[in-house]
Order: structure tokens, then sequence, then C-alpha cells
């Protein structure tokens, strides 16, 4: 599934989703984006970067940002934090 901010241009693709309301900016994304962007929290104005996954403290969220924006993403207000890579295994 792919969600759109209600507040700036982010995008992303839903890789794992539990229970809760995925948002951005600090309001709710939807399929749609609507005609006038609402105004960004300042509180959930740290942004997104593109190509990076996102996920919650207990791992039940995972989203692919698709489309760069201004706000940052969070389930029921909680921020999500960036995935750490896999450490590639060392070559001797």
């Amino acid at each position: 599934m792919k969600l759109k901010s209600a507040t700036c241009d982010t995008e992303v693709m839903v890789i794992k989703c539990g229970q809760g309301t995925v948002e951005c900016g600090g309001l709710p994304m939807a399929v749609d984006r609507p005609p006038e962007p609402d105004p960004i929290d300042p509180a959930h104005a740290a942004g997104t970067v593109m190509g990076k996954r996102y996920v919650d403290a207990g791992a039940t969220f995972e989203l692919l940002c698709v489309k760069p924006g201004k706000g940052s993403l969070s389930i029921d207000g909680a921020p999500l934090t960036l995935k750490d890579a896999k450490p590639l295994p060392a070559s001797d």
C-alpha cells in the first residue's frame, strides 16, 4: 500500500503494518493527497529521506520512503526511526 502525507510531499510504501495510524507531519496519511496541504506540526517537522526505511520501537511497522518531504513519520504520535542497515560480514 502506498500512503501520501496531508502536510507535505512525503510518500511511503507500507512494508510491514501493525495496529495504529500512520502519520506524517502530525496528521494521518491517506491513499490520496488532499488538494491543499495542511500545516505541519512543528513537533513533527524533522523530514523524511528517500530510499530509507522507518520503523517503530516494537518493529511492528516498517515504511519505505519513496518521496521525501518536510514532515516526519509517526504512529499514533510516536516518532519512527531510521532502520539500521545490516552489517556486512568482514572480509579477511
